[in-house]
């Protein structure tokens, strides 16, 4: 049996349903399914009290792309990283990026989330797979 893996991107991002698109093509065993940051049925409303991600937070703000495993809930570039690794080759080969440490992942990751809607543009309508 297969774990089950969930993505919640931000819908209205142009980076993000564009990146959503890059991990379906390259997600050869189809191990992920999608949800929107912005539906009111996630769920992370039922796993608030579960593990935190490496930064130690627990809900994620809209900017951020985030992946739950089992139950443990992966945030910015750690999620980034974990679904790089469950990916086709070349792509688990971004998990050197793990021996950067988090506070500078997260750093770099977060300078992309905050500007992502200027430099890449917005949705209006929500980009559903």
């Amino acid at each position: 049996m297969r774990e089950p893996m969930l993505i919640l991107y931000d819908a209205h991002c142009k980076l993000c349903s564009w990146s959503l698109r890059w991990v379906m093509r390259n997600d050869v065993h189809k191990r992920f399914s999608f949800k929107a940051l912005q539906d009111k049925d996630q769920p992370l409303g039922m796993s608030r009290g579960g593990e935190r991600d490496d930064s130690g937070e627990a809900d994620p703000p809209p900017e951020t792309v985030v992946l739950i495993v089992k139950g443990k809930i992966y945030m910015r570039s750690s999620a980034v990283l974990r679904i790089a690794l469950r990916l086709s080759f070349p792509w688990p080969l971004l998990g050197i990026f793990f021996l950067v440490p988090t506070k500078i992942r997260d750093a770099a990751y977060d300078l992309v989330a905050r500007n992502r809607k200027q430099w890449f543009g917005e949705h209006r309508d929500c980009y559903i797979p």
